[in-house]
């Protein structure tokens, strides 16, 4: 009795505590960032960035503060610390893998007072990467590499700290967002996170109808990279157009397309990130396309509208990918943009069933990206389909505009309230379901049943809110028709067809408009039973079961008769089973799709490469190969195009002539290699690369080593690929194998850049 007595008591006193704790919480500063302006000093070969950020900072907060805390990369030194131009104490301490300074002010700022502090810095960098390098070669300094100090962590719940900036960087050939001012100067007047590149780079003008959209791609590109850089210059400028059609005028800020070897993907405020091989392909691939669709539509979302508070990622990534969606809808038909949206669906598809709630989830959860874009699109598909799509464009577009001269940015709280406003109780309820509440949605359907002058299928619902879905028929005249249920929360109901015709297959949300943890028991009668098919399918091909790998892709293509994948592993199928006119009709209807995968164009290639093979055509063999190489998708297919082209050549004696100087090069590395003296291999390799590499020799010094250069292809002015095959002798164990090894020139000589495979067992 007395032990209850004590537990109400401390209950009590608990319920008491909680609002006063609550309203310090709430009495507590906050900081937001509202303009960067950083001075990075010339990068030369001492392997460190010295820099000098000024950070504009505003406490949106309703307590005064006294302190302001940043983070940055673990290895950085901070040097020196002022606050309004006066020096400031400051410590630091580390924090989840990062360096936290703590700055303290000689005075409290008050609620939406202001302060500059200004961060002298210095930052080495051992071994490049694609998040942060300094080389002769091209440096670069992305913002998942904490290179510069800002007070939100990256990739906290909240997000990054994203402001306009001035960024600064000695030297020319550099490259960022924004407008550059002069060399190596640039000023980004829309939301964006500080970064840079360095290179050698030849800009491509977009036409008067793409003003303001280039391409940055590599000196030396040849007329087929560069008529492509043209043609994705002409997308980024139709995506522009679209977005300025829905969401009005475009914001003023310049978009490039930066040929890359590495950092592919990045994005922000314009400045977009595409792999050399972006370039190379003969066509537009999907990733690509998306990637440009999704980048342009944040110049909006983000960009000149801050996107701010938990939950952000639902906007920046989901609501910019519904976006793009519709913009490859419009540009390259309606299968297209439904092959696209099947893509992420069966990505989003393999994690449902471990998600988090949108509201919750962080770029540090590794389900985040498959989430809150593929699933948060899908959300912001399911309010269009409430309150229809023009309306729904207008609330985007309304909340953007209005939110974009508020410092509290647009916040996914907002956009929910606006959405619900104009849908009512059920989008309430819908986006309460689908952004604050893991997904529990599953919709099942059972075998058709005749009763009477109709048809009746049986429908279930598991989840936790009614569902609103088309239920539709084909019957065995091929006909289809539909009809509209509502299958209540945890529940059943019918779906009753008055048709005298018979039924042979019924599915329920056949546009797929619900995010469900179960996407194969939407169709009766059920054909799959695994919950991945396509995967099962890709194991059946790599332990040689062909014949069920092609029946099981046949079924999946039965369902999803755009999904690429599907479609080339069933070409591959038929060809291991010597079925070649068969296989050479579905590489061919695999390239001829308006937006294919990378790997679409890989694996098509040299399918048709084997197939000329076979039929004594190793020149036209030869191109196809070539293709793949170019099309760059995957370790397997490239690896596969590489050693198939030169095959290829060797048999159509076409094989182009060896660069002497690159043989040279490779036979005094091989040397070094021998030698094993860190002394003798440094001179050889570009600085800050195959750092690992180079201690492993060092560290074991091969008895042998002797490189044969296969074939050499110039990729750029200053770059250049090796086919070569290597024989070692290391501790007594002898192994061979080939290698693509790529070749730099700096200062007119040529180092070793990297290793892109190394296939030496």
């Amino acid at each position: 009795m007395k032990t209850t007595k004590r537990t109400l008591l401390v209950i009590s006193w608990l319920i008491l505590l909680y609002p006063a704790v609550s309203a310090q919480e709430d009495l507590r500063a906050a900081w937001q960032v509202t303009g960067f302006d950083i001075n990075v000093s010339p990068l030369g070969n001492d392997r460190f960035l010295n820099g000098r950020a000024s950070v504009a900072l505003r406490n949106v907060g309703r307590g005064s503060g006294s302190t302001v805390s940043f983070r940055i990369n673990p290895k950085a030194e901070i040097k020196a610390v002022t606050v309004n131009g006066a020096s400031a104490p400051f410590r630091t301490a580390p924090e989840k893998n990062l360096l936290r300074p703590t700055v303290t002010l000689a005075a409290p700022v008050a609620p939406n007072g202001t302060l500059t502090v200004v961060i002298e810095y210095r930052l080495p960098v051992e071994e490049n990467s694609g998040l942060a390098a300094i080389s002769p070669a091209g440096s670069q300094f992305l913002p998942v590499s904490f290179w510069y100090p800002a007070p939100s962590p990256l990739l906290g719940v909240r997000g990054a700290d994203y402001a306009p900036f001035r960024l600064t960087v000695g030297g020319e050939n550099v490259v960022s967002s924004g407008v550059e001012k002069s060399p190596g100067v640039y000023e980004q007047s829309l939301n964006g996170l500080p970064f840079f590149l360095t290179g050698n780079w030849e800009t491509i003008a977009g036409a008067a109808e793409a003003r303001g959209v280039s391409a940055l791609v590599a000196r030396g590109a040849n007329a087929d990279e560069r008529k492509q850089a043209q043609a994705l210059i002409t997308l980024a400028a139709n995506a522009r157009a679209f977005y300025a059609g829905i969401l009005g005028p475009a914001p003023e800020a310049p978009v490039r397309l930066v040929w890359v070897a590495r950092g592919a993907g990045f994005n922000d405020a314009g400045t977009i990130l595409l792999d050399a091989a972006s370039f190379r392909r003969s066509k537009i691939d999907s990733a690509t396309a998306l990637l440009i669709a999704e980048s342009v539509a944040r110049l909006w979302i983000g960009g000149a509208t801050a996107v701010r508070g938990e939950g952000g990622g639902v906007l920046r990534e989901g609501l910019a990918r519904y976006l793009a969606n519709q913009f490859l809808e419009k540009q390259f038909g309606p299968q297209t943009a439904e092959a696209e949206r099947t893509r992420q669906r069966f990505a989003y598809a393999l994690i449902a069933k471990r998600d988090a709630p949108l509201s919750r989830t962080a770029p540090l959860d590794d389900t985040y990206f498959s989430s809150v874009s593929n699933k948060g699109a899908m959300t912001w598909r399911l309010a269009e389909k409430l309150v229809g799509r023009e309306v729904f464009q207008n609330i985007v577009k309304t909340a953007l505009q209005n939110a974009k001269s508020d410092t509290g940015g647009l916040t996914l709280g907002a956009m929910r309230l606006a959405v619900a406003e104009r849908g009512g109780a059920t989008a309430k309820s819908l986006l309460e379901q689908q952004l604050d509440q893991p997904t529990d949605l599953d919709l099942l359907v059972g075998i058709p049943q005749a009763r009477g002058g109709e048809w009746v299928a049986a429908l279930r619902n598991v989840g936790s809110i009614d569902a609103l879905v088309t239920v539709a028929a084909t019957t065995d005249r091929g006909e289809r028709l539909t009809t509209e249920v509502t299958i209540p929360a945890r529940n059943f109901a019918e779906a009753v067809f008055k048709s005298t015709a018979r039924i042979v297959r019924v599915e329920v949300d056949p546009d797929k408009l619900y995010p469900q943890l179960d996407f194969t028991n939407d169709i009766a009668p059920r054909t799959l039973t695994m919950e991945n098919p396509l995967g099962e399918a890709i194991r059946l091909f790599d332990t040689q079961n062909y014949a069920r790998a092609e029946a099981l892709a046949r079924d999946v293509l039965v369902l999803e008769p755009r999904l690429q994948d599907a479609r080339v592993l069933l070409a591959r199928a038929l060809l291991a089973q010597e079925k070649v006119a068969d296989a050479e009709k579905e590489f061919r209807s695999a390239l001829e799709d308006p937006l294919p995968l990378p790997a679409t164009l890989a694996w098509a290639n040299i399918g048709l490469a084997e197939i000329s093979m076979r039929r004594g055509q190793p020149g036209e063999a030869a191109q196809f190969f070539g293709e793949a190489v170019r099309a760059d998708a995957v370790y397997g297919s490239t690896l596969a195009a590489r050693a198939g082209r030169i095959r290829a050549e060797a048999a159509a004696k076409t094989a182009p002539p060896i660069d002497e100087s690159a043989r040279a090069f490779l036979a005094q590395l091989d040397q070094a290699i021998r030698n094993g003296r860190q002394a003798e291999l440094d001179p050889l390799l570009v600085p800050g690369e195959l750092v690992r590499f180079t201690r492993g020799i060092v560290g074991t010094k091969p008895e042998i080593w002797q490189t044969s250069v296969q074939r050499t292809e110039q990729l750029d002015a200053n770059r250049l690929a090796a086919d070569v095959s290597i024989t070692e002798r290391e501790l007594g164990n002898d192994r061979s194998g080939t290698a693509v090894l790529i070749l730099v020139r700096v200062g007119g000589s040529w180092k070793l850049g990297g290793i892109e495979f190394f296939e030496v067992k």
